[in-house]
């Protein structure tokens, strides 16, 4: 067994060299598959100690060639999963901010501990991952948004899932979705990271502090939700620590809906999720959806740097959902994937200016 592992799994400290060392294993074909399945397991098991961790990361890291291409203004919208279920919250901020302007890169998987993640989602709606960080420029020159697709997470990921067939990657869920955040190689200004594991936030706030050449906010709640929720309070933690960013809720008497996680349910047996996707884009699906993911657009408005105001950043994101303006993008994607094809859900509706950078 290799030393790396055998350190992990007394919970040992593993330092850089040892990642390495196991990956070049990996990548040789000298693990065996009881190796890589324990490997995985005791991952998910208990969360490596941050030393352990960090230097995992690293590793990783330092294995894959640099980004070709930055994206200085851009800001990434990723949750770890887990938590009350709900819709794709942050696919359809990063439809609402990205038709406000705001330059969106957005990572994500498919699901691991939920029915539906946010790449299975784009399946459904026919909008394909970008395959290259040229690929990634081009669709924000477009369309101020871009989907990540595998080439921005280590090549590792897929030998490891690979080396276990026919075992899936689904049982190892718990860490891929609470670390897969800091996996992606995005060079975006941002990362806006929801973390639906309270007691998950000051390990991974001591994992981002790590994290250089970007600006990570780490999103709690006690509803224990993966992105900023209308109803609840919720804390936004900044990776320099220089500050707390106070979210409170939409109180009761103050004009806006309180709401319940009833009002943010995925699509029930039965229903399409591409129909619920719509309903909830287009404000068919009720004030605290609107709200929420109004909220969440907001951030990237605020980290992205579009506007320091929280309020009109929130009232933007409305106008955009009621206006259509999110909704038109959807369908320009779809059409841009598929020119001769009619695109998936209801009709287009004409397009609103709705900021500056709209």
């Amino acid at each position: 067994m290799h030393d790396a592992l055998v350190a992990l799994l007394r919970r040992d400290q593993v330092d850089e060299a040892a990642w390495s060392s196991l990956w070049d294993d990996l990548d040789a074909g000298r693990l065996e598959r009881g190796e890589t399945v324990a490997l995985l397991a005791s991952l998910s098991t208990e969360l490596p100690g941050y030393a352990t961790l960090t230097a995992l990361l690293r590793s990783l890291d330092h294995r894959r060639p640099a980004p070709t291409v930055r994206f200085p203004d851009a800001v990434n919208i990723v949750g770890t999963g887990g938590g009350p279920s709900t819709f794709n919250i942050s696919t359809a901020a990063a439809f609402v901010a990205a038709s406000l302007g705001v330059d969106v890169v957005k990572s994500g998987s498919r699901a691991y501990t939920s029915s539906v993640g946010s790449l299975d989602l784009l399946e459904q709606l026919g909008i394909p991952l970008t395959k290259s960080y040229e690929h990634t420029a081009d669709m924000l020159d477009r369309f101020h948004l871009a989907f990540a697709g595998y080439f921005v997470y280590p090549k590792e990921l897929t030998q490891l899932g690979r080396s276990i067939l026919p075992l899936g990657m689904r049982p190892f869920g718990r860490f891929l979705n609470t670390v897969g955040p800091f996996l992606a190689a995005l060079p975006v200004k941002a990362q806006i990271t929801g973390v639906a594991d309270g007691g998950a936030v000051p390990y991974l706030r001591s994992v981002a502090s790590a994290v250089d050449g970007r600006t990570v906010w780490l999103c709690a709640n006690a509803l224990g939700a993966d992105e900023l929720i209308s109803f609840t309070d919720n804390v936004v933690y900044t990776n320099d620590r220089s500050r707390e960013i106070r979210v409170p809720a939409h109180r009761p008497g103050d004009g806006r809906p309180a709401g319940t996680l009833a009002d943010l349910r995925p699509a029930p047996a039965g229903e399409s999720v591409v129909s619920r996707f719509f309903d909830v884009l287009t404000g068919r699906g009720g004030p605290v959806a609107t709200r929420t993911i109004a909220l969440n657009a907001a951030a990237m408005a605020v980290a992205g740097g579009l506007t320091a105001s929280w309020l009109a950043a929130t009232d933007a994101a409305i106008e955009a959902i009621d206006s259509g303006a999110a909704l038109d993008l959807v369908a320009r994607l779809q059409a841009h994937t598929a020119p001769t094809a009619a695109a998936v859900g209801p009709r287009r509706v004409p397009e609103r200016e709705v900021s500056a950078r709209g």
